[in-house]
């Protein structure tokens, strides 16, 4: 048979020979299969040894907590026979719809998908998932069947919202597991691939996986980028500066000067501690950093230790005292100055809040402004990181980093690529394993892999005393013997949130905006966490908003009704905001000036540490 129809019947190229799907060398294909067992058996071993030993840390997901809170769902729906029966025609019928469908297109109908992927879905591109009658078919019962479980998790009934969110985030991670795009013989890409090469490519992908695994210690350490063709210091981080200033808790680099003149107020940068800070430099074309310092800033960035067993009981008040005042210190002495304004991006924007109350409680009125990227002190709407944290899991996590001190970087990495594991996880397993190609060289990517610790006392503190009590922006949270109140907070603050946030929700960032004693100029740029941020005017992408300030409206959607649009990069309108604020121009300064010697080159040595 030649036909279309045939064609869909079969499962057949157009030509109707049926040649792709078929295995050309069955003994090369053979010999390459038992290469893929030889690499399956060394991840294997790499998987087994750490357990055998007692050695294993187990993820940010634990499976019986999933089990557990899925169990929940199950058990509503299958105690009671009418709410089984109601379950199971639900989703019958879909499959009754979808089986309809194939049988019309088999008889030549035009007809109409039950079900079909949401915009932007990326895995079912491949032109025979639509055209090839069994792949359409397999793809079709996919999301019919995915849709009925997320429903089943929005109609169980008594749930508390904690635990209704953790069965949602579950839910999700299952079906995004099992698409049959993550699986060689219902992907018609992969299979073509896997018949042509005769399974070359996967002798190729499980050598990676196998790699892979051993390099995570017996967890899957995903490769995303190509890395060697990257290097702080070499191809990342290169504004020129010095390291001016160090201690156990962080290097303060200062930047070198590109103009003749700067602003009087020198610039102190928190960085989160849970990624590096080079995001904010990573290229020369992107880097905002180097931004600041063409616009005549004095720039300071605060650059966190890789903690290992040594910062097993830094908490806050050192990291505020060692961190944050240190700069501050630092910064004065470099530059004469005693007054900073300041920039916060992320968990170290929250840290900077905290700190804000901190000094105020302290009579210590050194920071003059500060603008918050993407920040929380408000944990009510923060988003499904708060999957993670419930007091169960905090005791779980507590025994882990007692073992060590400290939480490894893979761990609190793998939590953020599960945010968007459709996007973050699958994708990078079907192309670097099944697929056997290597992953690209990326910079961003590349930064988002390079990983760093968390020190026990701190990351504890934070979790609990942020994520699970909220703490912070109630007023309760209390920091050697000082309880912090944001509303006492009276400084000029910029708050940048994302529109398309995981990590920092723009409701979230909002609703803390409310908490400062002082009025907070809200912005929400356009795209997310990162690429909101990190957004150069040159490359005019995306937009921003501005609106009326957060304790004038009732709610987020009223802010964002009464918004204003603007194109292009948010930079500019900062740097608006921040140069009243930043004092007249003086003579620019070199690292260090006349009281501190640096210590080494920009980044400095503890950015470069690797886990």
């Amino acid at each position: 048979m030649t036909t279309k129809r045939s064609a869909e019947l079969g499962g057949i190229d157009k030509t109707g020979t049926g040649e792709e799907y078929v295995v050309k060398d069955p003994q090369a294909f053979a010999l390459n299969m038992a290469r893929v067992l030889e690499q399956l058996g060394k991840a294997a071993a790499a998987w087994v040894e750490p357990r055998e030993k007692g050695e294993f840390d187990a993820g940010p997901v634990s499976m019986d907590e999933m089990v557990q809170t899925l169990s929940k769902i199950s058990d509503y729906w299958l105690t009671d026979p009418g709410r089984a029966v109601e379950a199971q025609t639900s989703l019958f019928t879909g499959y009754m719809d979808v089986w309809n469908n194939s049988i019309r297109r088999m008889s030549g109908e035009t007809a109409l998908s039950p079900v079909e992927p949401q915009p932007g879905d990326k895995r079912f591109a491949d032109t025979e998932w639509n055209s090839n009658l069994f792949f359409d078919f397999v793809k079709q019962a996919y999301l019919l069947t995915a849709q009925w479980a997320e429903d089943l998790v929005d109609k169980t009934e008594g749930l508390d919202p904690h635990t209704r969110h953790k069965a949602a985030f579950y839910m999700k991670q299952v079906s995004n597991a099992l698409s049959p795009s993550n699986f060689i013989a219902t992907n018609p890409e992969l299979y073509r691939e896997t018949v042509a090469s005769n399974g070359e490519n996967l002798v190729r992908g499980m050598k990676m996986f196998a790699e892979d695994m051993a390099a995570g210690g017996g967890n899957l350490r995903l490769r995303q980028s190509e890395d060697s063709s990257f290097e702080v210091g070499r191809d990342m981080a290169l504004t020129p500066g010095k390291v001016v200033a160090q201690n156990d808790v962080c290097q303060i680099i200062q930047y070198a000067p590109e103009t003749e003149t700067v602003f009087k107020r020198p610039l102190l940068i928190v960085p989160p501690w849970i990624n590096k800070f080079y995001i904010l430099d990573l290229n020369p074309e992107k880097s905002f950093i180097k931004w600041l310092v063409e616009k005549g800033h004095t720039v300071f960035v605060i650059s966190w230790v890789n903690p290992d067993d040594k910062q097993a009981e830094k908490g806050w008040s050192d990291y505020i005292e060692e961190g944050i005042v240190f700069g501050i210190d630092t910064a004065e002495a470099a530059t004469g100055v005693g007054e900073v304004n300041t920039i916060g991006y992320c968990v170290g924007g929250t840290l900077l809040a905290a700190t804000l109350a901190y000094l105020k409680a302290s009579g210590d009125e050194r920071i003059a402004s500060a603008t918050f990227l993407t920040t929380q002190v408000d944990f009510t709407h923060a988003g499904d990181l708060k999957v993670f944290v419930d007091e169960a899991q905090l005791q779980t996590l507590e025994r882990t980093m007692g073992k060590k001190g400290y939480l490894d970087g893979s761990q609190m990495a793998t939590a953020f690529n599960l945010l968007r594991s459709g996007d973050l996880i699958w994708p990078y397993f079907v192309n670097n394993y099944l697929r056997g190609k290597e992953p690209m060289p990326f910079d961003l990517l590349y930064w988002n892999a390079d990983s760093t610790r968390m020190p026990k006392a701190n990351h504890l503190f934070y979790l609990r005393s942020c994520y699970l009590e909220n703490r912070l922006s109630r007023g309760t949270m209390e920091i050697d013997g000082k309880r912090l109140d944001l509303s006492t907070v009276n400084v000029p603050i910029y708050n940048l949130a994302t529109k398309e946030d995981h990590i920092a929700p723009a409701r979230s960032v909002f609703v803390g905006s409310r908490a400062f004693g002082s009025d907070v100029t809200y912005v929400l740029s356009g795209s997310g966490h990162i690429a909101g941020v990190i957004n150069p005017p040159a490359k005019k992408k995306y937009q921003y908003w501005t609106g009326p300030t957060p304790k004038k409206v009732a709610a987020y959607e009223d802010w964002l009704l009464a918004a204003n649009e603007t194109a292009g990069s948010w930079w500019p309108h900062w740097q608006e905001w921040i140069t009243e604020k930043s004092g007249n121009r003086v003579k620019a300064r070199k690292p260090g000036g006349r009281k501190l010697k640096p210590i080494e080159d920009a980044p400095g040595s503890y950015v470069k540490v690797r886990v």
